[in-house]
């Protein structure tokens, strides 16, 4: 890669695009740009390329098929994802519905478990390899306009930093200051963020294949319901090569109203009896936090504007759907998209939002925008005060009840403990009935 020095920037200081962040969406929309014959500068505010990204569980990689069709033989993986637990929690029970497939440990794989620094690095080195810039150290601080009031560049913290382009990319992350600068946020709550906190443990790669149960190489995904006292969120444990991640998401309304600290939540998190055994002998290698873009669909901001398109985390393009948890695969999607649509916009000469407007429509019909419509309700539902906190302990209590071999007795039916646990919990049947409707219109 090649870096411009800090004093100010060597080259010219038009192109035909400028892609602002070098995480998945921007670089993948770099490489986009790129491969159709444009000249790119991707503009960068960490050392390089992952320095400043935080994630917390797996990249599915179906979408790299796009970028090289042998990813997998180059990519920066950790383990291959060969199982996927759902677990359940109260303060002292679970229940998992576990998922193992050894087809997804061999090419063409599902999902990995990576490092984001070596990750983005390499997917950065791929738009870099195809011709684009990389300038890294450097913040936009602004947008630039024509006398049209149309977005033509970038303001940079560094001298003479004023950079010019027919089209702007803004891949700058969660709560994006560039689509906010150009009016594309309609409604900023804090009720669309939440709060992930993580936690990589030290741990032998032998010791983590032996405590869960993978060969070399393997790994496995664990998102846990229950696990944050109370507040809306979850848990994860994922495993890398030789550490383990773990971790909370939490409403960021709801941290705030409960009064904790994310290392409380977290802390809980590990010494949960389910979750406990499984980090016995570590140590603490890395902590880090990161906001996250839940609200879904309807939070999006505005995707295109005059000269601007907005991708990844800068456009909300996070599905927390419960059964899917997925964000990188979105971004990197969302970044080929874009890239695609401005080359198209600039070789036809119009990079008004009209001119810019197949981006959208490209989003529409790939799984990008049409996941996160179809499961526009998801992020209400997973979050409300029953799916939260008292779904877990129903299940929970059932499960334990229909597996307790008490005196001799008839064992009760299954309805019958059912009603039992609902019962103690404050369940209705009307309360049932309402959520499975909802979950039937959300993930029919």
């Amino acid at each position: 890669m090649r870096h411009p020095s800090p004093s100010g920037f060597d080259g010219p200081a038009g192109f035909d695009a400028l892609v602002v962040g070098a995480g998945p969406a921007g670089s993948a929309a770099a490489f986009a740009l790129a491969k159709a014959g444009m000249s790119v500068l991707i503009v960068e505010r960490g050392p390089y390329p992952g320095s400043k990204n935080v994630y917390g569980g797996v990249v599915y990689g179906r979408i790299l098929d796009q970028i090289d069709p042998l990813w997998w033989q180059s990519v920066p993986v950790q383990r291959w994802v060969v199982r996927r637990s759902t677990m359940v929690l109260t303060s002292s029970q679970s229940v998992s519905f576990d998922v193992r497939s050894q087809a997804w440990g061999g090419p063409p794989h599902n999902g990995m478990t990576v490092y984001r620094a070596d990750f983005d690095s390499w997917l950065a080195d791929k738009a870099v390899a195809e011709g684009a810039r990389l300038v890294c150290s450097t913040v936009a601080t602004g947008l630039l306009r024509d006398g049209n009031g149309r977005v033509c560049g970038v303001r940079t913290d560094r001298p003479g930093g004023e950079l010019h382009a027919k089209v702007v990319i803004a891949a700058d992350g969660v709560n994006s200051f560039l689509a906010k600068s150009a009016g594309l946020h309609r409604d900023v709550s804090t009720s669309h963020f939440t709060l992930g906190v993580k936690e990589v443990l030290d741990m032998e790669p032998e010791m983590i294949e032996s405590r869960f149960g993978l060969s070399a190489r393997e790994g496995l995904d664990i998102e846990a319901l229950g696990a944050t006292g109370g507040i809306p969120g979850g848990g994860f444990l994922y495993t890398n090569h030789d550490s383990v991640s773990v971790g909370v998401v939490v409403a960021l309304d709801g941290l705030a109203a409960s009064k904790r600290r994310p290392e409380e939540l977290v802390a809980a998190f590990k010494a949960h009896p389910s979750i406990a055994p499984y980090l016995r002998h570590t140590t603490l290698r890395e902590y880090s936090a990161h906001l996250i873009p839940e609200g879904g669909y309807d939070s999006m901001p505005d995707l295109v504007a005059d000269g601007l398109l907005v991708a990844g985390d800068a456009a909300g393009m996070t599905l927390a759907a419960g059964l899917w948890l997925e964000g990188v695969n979105f971004a990197v999607g969302a970044g080929l998209a874009a890239g695609r649509a401005a080359a198209r916009a600039i070789e036809a000469g119009d990079t008004t939002a009209r001119g810019l407007g197949g981006y959208r429509r490209e989003l529409e019909t790939s799984f990008v925008l049409a996941d996160h419509l179809r499961l526009r309700r998801a992020p209400a539902l997973v979050l409300s005060d029953r799916v939260q906190g008292v779904y877990n302990k129903v299940l929970c209590d059932l499960a334990e009840q229909m597996f307790t071999v008490g005196n001799p007795a008839p064992k009760p039916g299954l309805l019958s403990l059912a009603r039992r646990s609902m019962r103690t919990h404050g369940l209705k049947l009307r309360h049932v009935a309402k959520d499975g409707l909802e979950a039937a219109r959300t993930f029919r």
